[in-house]
């Protein structure tokens, strides 16, 4: 029920009742009322007549006032993140020492590692016989007990050392349970919430810093507003927990992650991270607590010192939104506009007009390269946003285009397709059936589809927008979808769905649906995992099958654990709400972030790995994801390549 309250379209209701101190029995039937009618009005069916697919080889598909040209940004060849080796050392149950660091893009495709330790001023010991090529970690079985140890690795390429990697410092400490987990101490008893960290280097060191949105609170455009003054404040922390900065947002900002997106990215190409953040200075709410009024912006900050570096205009409120609950919804994204240049995107609306702009940070000032307005295509695309984007070069050529939900918008400001299937609560992008060439969408759409064609769960082609397959029946609201490999003996990723019992106009289901890469049909409710068994989802253990995280409320803080699909038990013992998983450091496995009140906590695991890839931040498709997750709605991170059980591994478990 806690995490039913949750959900953004109910938490500001819910507080509100908290305050009041309703009873149990009113309270429950209250907030579910609420609920009901807040997914009433995100299903108008007034605007069901936008639900027409768009696609290149239509008719009037193109048709734009004026051709807009190819962006040609500033820069000279591809800004990418400097990631260092990302070295981590963690002290294990059994007393052991695991080391863990990244192989990089860079690496020669036969690099191997020497691991060094040392204490103190002592003389360097390296570790391993000879020069490590399966994995990119190691247990030091004989640590030094009760002192501080450094560890760092050595590239070995054609027998010759390379530089070294930075350092990682850990103590063993015998006659105490070890810390399985990196602590980020905050500056006061607050969490950031849920759309509330971002991860980016900051000073250019090469580690991953931490850029956070707080208080723990969010009201929905459609719910109730704020009326106690609560603003949000950004705030800035190294890797290592050195305070930066902090930035209030102000009463112009209401707290709600669709009135307050922001995206942490090396924006100029210096190296370092900066802060793009949707600002209202000077604007107050008015009698109600909303803001309906005033000018709106996106600000540039510097991410070492919350420093104003530009500024320009937030696409302006219009009637062609319709009510305030459609014109409130902001999102915010980055993009290779050129296949060189990191773009800023900034969108308004998602349910009714959708419109998108595009910026480069150029010379300190931020320069419009294009707007994308769904009306001014014909036919026009409207009604066709999800709650996040994601870009991604997915036509070859090069240059990325931005996923905006069933409409996938070109390099070029231009729609390349709609599928018209409407609005979903969630998308992913891959490549889900390895059979066939290039890369999926699997839409999981909130509006209802009762009758043929039944797209209400549905898998396109990424490139064309043109349907594989989808689910063959009706469906009411889909909340949530998932790809995952958590089947060897089943090809391709498994797909999973769930309806929201709250449903819609048409009617209401509580089932869940559990399909193959190729749209077979595997399950249904029996078999296949609930939402809260699966909010999350993880690499964690040693093998290519997703895990799922399971988060339950103790009584006084939330718990989690990590389960494989019909298995046994992989972790236990992990602490505080989780905000996201993400490979941030270490090997190319995931760590689980959380939050407790004045903390953030970077769990990892220490399970031997049994090969090596590249850390997955350096996947274009795998890094939007990450990035854009500092906005809209959390979506476990995946590549733009098949990462699961192999072919030939799946025919030995058939």
């Amino acid at each position: 029920m806690i995490r039913f309250f949750q959900e953004p379209c109910c938490k500001g209701f819910y507080y509100y009742l908290t305050l009041m101190k309703f009873k149990k029995s009113v309270f429950t039937q209250l907030i579910i009322a609420f609920c009901i009618m807040a997914t009433s009005l995100a299903q108008d069916d007034a605007e069901r007549r936008y639900l027409y697919p768009v696609f290149p080889d239509g008719p009037g598909h193109g048709m734009y006032p004026g051709q807009k040209p190819k962006v040609e940004g500033w820069a000279k060849e591809r800004v990418v993140e400097r990631l260092n080796r990302g070295i981590i050392a963690q002290q294990t149950q059994s007393g052991e020492v695991y080391v863990g660091w990244r192989l990089l893009e860079t690496d020669a495709a036969d690099v191997a590692f020497n691991l060094y330790r040392a204490i103190g001023d002592d003389d360097p010991l390296r570790l391993n016989s000879s020069p490590l090529k399966v994995t990119t970690d190691f247990i030091d079985k004989q640590p030094v007990p009760d002192r501080q140890s450094a560890y760092w690795v050595r590239p070995v390429v054609n027998g010759r050392e390379l530089e070294a990697s930075e350092k990682a410092y850990v103590e063993v400490v015998t006659g105490n349970p070890p810390l399985h987990y990196k602590s980020i101490k905050l500056q006061g008893d607050y969490m950031p919430g849920r759309s509330g960290i971002a991860v980016y280097d900051l000073n250019g060191d090469g580690n991953l810093d931490f850029v956070i949105k707080q208080p723990n609170y969010s009201i929905d455009p459609a719910g109730r507003p704020n009326t106690d003054g609560t603003t949000y404040k950004i705030e800035a922390y190294l890797s290592d927990g050195t305070f930066l900065w902090r930035k209030d947002l102000g009463p112009g900002i209401e707290p709600g992650i669709w009135y307050s997106p922001y995206v942490v990215y090396d924006f100029n190409g210096n190296g370092r991270g900066e802060v793009a953040v949707k600002t209202a200075p000077g604007v107050e709410r008015n009698a109600s607590g909303r803001v309906t009024s005033g000018e709106e912006w996106v600000t540039i900050l510097d991410g070492m010192t919350g420093q104003e570096i530009a500024s320009a205009p937030w696409p302006e409120r219009d009637v062609r939104y319709g009510d305030y609950n459609r014109s409130s919804r902001n999102q915010m994204g980055v993009a290779y506009l050129d296949g060189k240049t990191p773009c800023l995107l900034l969108a308004r609306g998602t349910y009714k007009l959708m419109v998108l702009d595009a910026y480069q940070l150029k010379d300190g000032r931020l320069e419009r390269l294009w707007r994308w307005d769904g009306d001014e295509q014909n036919p026009v695309i409207r009604s066709q946003g999800a709650h996040t984007m994601i870009s991604a070069d997915i036509d070859g050529d090069g240059r990325d285009e931005v996923i905006l939900g069933s409409v996938v918008i070109d390099d070029n400001g231009l729609a390349l397709w709609s599928a018209g299937f409407g609005h979903p609560d969630r998308m992913y992008l891959s490549d889900i059936d390895p059979s066939r060439p290039g890369m999926e969408i699997l839409f999981g759409i909130e509006d209802w589809h009762i009758e043929a064609p039944y797209n209400g769960v549905a898998l396109v082609d990424a490139k064309t927008g043109k349907t594989i397959w989808n689910i063959g029946h009706a469906t009411y609201h889909i909340s949530s979808v998932m790809a995952a490999d958590i089947d060897p003996s089943i090809p391709g990723l498994e797909i999973m769905a769930w309806e929201d019992p709250k449903g819609g106009t048409a009617g209401a289901s509580s089932d869940r649906y559990m399909l193959s890469a190729d749209g077979r049909h595997l399950a249904r409710n029996y078999g296949v995992p609930t939402r809260a068994e699966s909010r999350h989802w993880i690499f964690w253990d040693d093998g290519l099958l997703r895990q799922m995280i399971n988060t339950e409320w103790t009584g006084s803080g939330f718990e989690s654990h990590i389960t494989r699909y019909n298995g046994p038990l992989v972790a236990t013992g992990i602490e505080g709400d989780v905000r996201f998983t993400a490979d941030i450091f270490g090997d190319w496995r995931e760590e689980i972030i959380t939050v407790l009140p004045g903390e953030i906590r970077i769990y990892t695991t220490t399970i031997p790995a049994k090969d090596r890839r590249v850390t997955l931040l350096q996947d274009p498709v795998y890094r939007s994801t990450v990035t854009h997750n500092s906005m809209g709605y959390y979506q476990s991170p995946m590549t733009g390549y098949y990462l699961g059980v192999s072919p030939a591994e799946e025919e030995n478990h058939e």
